[in-house]
């Protein structure tokens, strides 16, 4: 009896967060980092707020914002979702500095290792021209040297520094 009740306990200890509404943020994530066409051009964040998610970021592709609103409404616990991410212009001009940014980048032989991976962690959005930085870096160092490397390159108007340098264990 004692076992049963405890397993009965543990279970609904479990399943708590879709019973209660509560949406984890991780599964989010997950969903969305493994998008098909998710990529260093894109960068999409979002908010749990109870049964609701809102997303927010900039994407190259329009179907990559229906993609994220659709894989994030089938997860447990997700009544609503508010779709906030801006699909960026098409445009021959930015797809180049896109690229050039990119290859200077993840080239730079202090940054070079963050290529190696599926999903790298620093995102180049890049908007009539002005570049944005944004994820996750180990250093300040770092975070300096992508922010002039991305300055270097030819076209780009402006660049926004968004990177953060990612808080160790130890300094907690």
């Amino acid at each position: 009896m004692k076992k049963s009740l405890l397993s009965f306990v543990g279970t609904m200890l479990l399943a708590a967060p879709a019973l209660f509404g509560e949406v984890s943020a991780e599964k989010v994530r997950k969903e969305l980092v493994t998008l098909p066409f998710y990529s260093i051009y894109d960068n999409m964040m979002f908010r749990v707020d109870g049964a609701t998610v809102t997303l927010m970021g900039s994407v190259i592709r329009p179907t990559l914002k229906t993609s994220a609103e659709r894989v994030v409404l089938k997860i447990e616990g997700v009544d609503k979702v508010v779709n906030e991410i801006e699909v960026l212009p098409l445009s021959p001009f930015d797809d180049g500095i896109r690229v050039r940014v990119a290859r200077a980048l993840y080239g730079n032989n202090v940054l070079n290792r963050y290529a190696i991976g599926a999903n790298p962690p620093i995102r180049v959005v890049v908007k009539n021209g002005e570049v944005t930085l944004e994820g996750i870096v180990n250093n300040e160092m770092e975070r300096n040297v992508a922010f002039l490397t991305a300055n270097g390159v030819s076209g780009v108007f402006k660049v926004t520094n968004n990177l953060r340098v990612e808080r160790r264990r130890s300094e907690s």
